[in-house]
């Protein structure tokens, strides 16, 4: 299923994913400012807690892209909506995310993430996932 944005908050959301996809964390930073927040919804993980600013590249995201070889992994958008209220448009979305570790270990995950935009940027975000896959990709239970 191809999802395609109704909006430009929906857009820059799409874009993120290609970019975050990509590892280009260079590029990411575009879509944060100093008060951006990114908080994966989990407990004691590698990742857990909230993330702000430009630590959200370089102490979180790049990482646990570390983890991953180069590109990996990918998020795929399978489905996505909307809606604006008081100059805020939040986007939620439903995706999955592939990708194969340094030592080649698959990663398949499920995910919904909320964001929160406003003048073209990403001010928070919040990632769920399925935790209980991730601790044990981990090692950790």
């Amino acid at each position: 299923m191809t999802v395609t944005a109704a909006n430009a908050a929906e857009q820059l959301v799409l874009d993120f994913f290609v970019v975050l996809s990509s590892g280009d964390l260079e590029t990411l930073r575009g879509f944060y400012h100093d008060t951006s927040v990114w908080e994966p919804k989990v407990k004691d993980i590698p990742g857990a807690g909230r993330h702000v600013g430009m630590a959200i590249i370089d102490e979180f995201l790049a990482p646990v892209r570390g983890m991953f070889k180069p590109g990996d992994p990918k998020v795929h958008v399978q489905a996505m909506f909307s809606q604006t209220k008081d100059g805020v448009t939040w986007v939620c979305v439903e995706s999955n995310s592939t990708g194969e570790s340094m030592d080649g270990k698959v990663y398949d995950n499920d995910y919904c993430w909320v964001f929160e935009i406003s003048n073209g940027k990403i001010d928070a975000m919040r990632e769920y996932m399925d935790s209980l896959y991730t601790a044990k990709w981990f090692g950790i239970v």
